[in-house]
């Protein structure tokens, strides 16, 4: 595909209808969606951003997989994305729920660098950013336990990333995680790190994702309901989480 402003949004408006989330567009949030394609095709030659750079890919890949978890948010939420790379889902969610508040963090100054830089580009002022180690804002007082939703996306493995988001989501809350083809196995594996966290009900929704030809995607998202206060002793420093996981 050719990428005029024309070609990209008549793209971006068939593949999001054909997975039901065309609602969430108008002409500004596709004006957003063309200029953070731009601009993230534009950084990706100096540096890492995305292995995707097929602007059709982009838009099923990336945005779409990002988007079709917007409604998982209530109205008005705080969202941490923990690991925001560059910055997805925490930029697409954002385009398309200008009422949710986002923290995005990494560990990597310049991918948040790129992330504050993108959102500002954008106008997109629900959007804040943190350089920071996931577990150490866990024990941070001003961020543990103050964020309605913790989201991450292709981060680490389930038991690992509990310890991670959890420490973040207020009790009642949600850590809402986008995983891939392992997930029941992580599940399963996850079950006491949840427990120990102050984890509750969990819940599993298979999401699939087409182009209306060959390319397809299917993950699962799984979401888990926080329902007691996470002990104060984590997170843990990251080479126990990783070592020794829950």
């Amino acid at each position: 595909m050719e990428l005029t402003r024309e070609n990209f949004i008549k793209e971006l408006t068939r593949v999001f209808d054909i997975n039901g989330i065309g609602t969430y567009l108008n002409d500004s949030v596709c004006d957003k969606f063309y200029r953070l394609t731009m601009r993230m095709l534009e950084e990706n030659q100096k540096y890492n951003l995305t292995a995707i750079t097929a602007p059709e890919k982009i838009i099923l890949n990336h945005y779409a997989d990002c988007v079709v978890m917007a409604r998982a948010f209530d109205v008005g939420a705080s969202v941490i994305d923990v690991g925001c790379g560059a910055g997805f889902p925490s930029l697409p969610l954002a385009i398309v729920r200008s009422d949710l508040k986002i923290l995005a963090v990494d560990s990597t100054a310049k991918r948040v660098r790129y992330v504050a830089e993108t959102a500002e580009l954008l106008g997109l002022d629900n959007v804040s950013t943190r350089v920071m180690r996931a577990e150490e804002g866990g024990r941070d007082a001003a961020l543990r336990e103050k964020f309605d939703y913790a989201t991450a996306r292709a981060v680490a493995e389930l038991r690992i990333l509990a310890e991670l988001c959890l420490p973040f989501v207020k009790v009642g809350g949600k850590m809402v995680a986008m995983k891939g083809k392992n997930a029941e196995r992580e599940l399963t594996d996850a079950k006491n790190a949840i427990s120990v966290l102050g984890g509750g009900n969990v819940t599993v929704e298979s999401v699939t994702l087409s182009d209306g030809g060959e390319e397809s995607l299917s993950h699962p998202l799984i979401a888990v309901r926080k329902k007691a206060k996470t002990p104060t002793v984590y997170p843990r420093v990251y080479a126990q989480i990783s070592k020794k996981p829950l």
